[in-house]
């Protein structure tokens, strides 16, 4: 376990997010400088695993929970029907500047029409 990050500090509620999506093991929260009209990031709530690469066998299962959160978020919010895009950046070169794992879910208008994310 690597130390605390500001997603931890948003999970206890210690710091404002506007949470939209949570469950026992993902929180999901509105991102603070949005690169699409709709920009949600995806967080386990229960580890702080720093990067993708620190990942190992036994967090597949995370993984695949942050990704079903995601999905589930994109469906209930009208999203999935045109499309959205979902990505994890690893590390300062790809853009990583939070270093606990976390999904971007970016939607709400054409790819072509907003830049990448920067978290």
């Amino acid at each position: 376990m690597s130390s605390e990050t500001i997603f931890s500090k948003i999970i206890r509620r210690e710091i404002p997010a506007t949470i939209v999506y949570e469950d026992e093991e993902v929180l999901g929260f509105k991102d603070i400088a949005p690169q699409a009209p709709v920009h949600v990031l995806f967080i386990p709530k229960n580890e702080i695993i720093p990067t993708l690469d620190d990942l190992q066998p036994g967090n597949a299962q995370l993984v695949g929970k942050l990704a079903l959160a995601a999905a589930h978020y994109a469906r209930q919010e009208g999203l999935a029907e045109d499309g959205y895009r979902i990505v994890m950046n690893c590390r300062e070169h790809a853009g990583q500047t939070v270093f606990h794992i976390h999904m971007h879910l970016l939607a709400g208008a054409p790819l072509g029409h907003f830049g990448a994310p920067g978290k």
